[in-house]
């Protein structure tokens, strides 16, 4: 099942971003897939987990480092970027300025519980090096952002997300518990929803 659920949550996505040009289809589907794989494979990894955390300074360099995702692209927007007009992009994909901050509100709060969980602790690995499922991670991002960003914009955050990924399993390791990643998760989530909304 490890090797199938990344492929499904992948295809979850496709079907909702190309298929039903939806963003709320991409997540969802994408939710369900994870969701269903874990209550198949019952991994014997408590809940509590994402709630536990054995030192603070995990929570702040998580939060810290991670809330700065939305700032930065805030401030670099013009090189990073959409490659056509943001509000068109976002109304694609059945978002209005209306609905948006719902979408913003469910994706940071409950979008970092379900991905730490699946990608952290299920999919995780304690290995201080590179791991494959850092880039898996990462990859499913470049099914929301082709067509929308120039291809060096897509590099660039397949680049960063990697690099999250890789950051939060250290945390995690360190920490033993998940509490800080889903707080970063959700700080990074948030700022870069907000990033957006202002530019709509």
């Amino acid at each position: 099942m490890k090797s199938i659920a990344p492929l499904l949550a992948y295809l979850a996505v496709g079907i909702g971003m190309f298929q039903m040009h939806s963003a709320w289809g991409a997540l969802l589907g994408f939710h369900v897939v994870i969701v269903v794989s874990l209550l198949w494979v019952r991994p014997n990894i408590p809940i509590a987990v994402l709630f536990k955390s054995t030192n603070i300074k995990w929570i702040f360099i998580s939060v810290l480092l991670c809330g700065s995702s939305g700032l930065g692209l805030y401030f670099l927007w013009a090189y990073f970027g959409p490659a056509n007009d943001l509000s068109v992009q976002i109304e694609s994909l059945g978002l209005t300025l209306t609905t948006l901050p719902g979408f913003i509100a469910y994706f940071a709060l409950v979008n970092p519980l379900l991905e730490e969980y699946f990608w952290r602790g299920y999919m995780g690995n304690a290995t201080n090096g590179f791991y494959i499922y850092d880039l898996i991670y990462a990859g499913y991002h470049a099914l929301v952002l082709i067509g929308k960003v120039p291809i060096h914009s897509i590099i660039f955050a397949l680049t960063v997300l990697t690099f999250a990924g890789w950051l939060w399993r250290q945390i995690a390791r360190e920490d033993r518990g998940l509490l800080a990643p889903v707080l970063g998760h959700v700080a990074a989530d948030f700022t870069i929803l907000v990033a957006i909304f202002w530019k709509v």
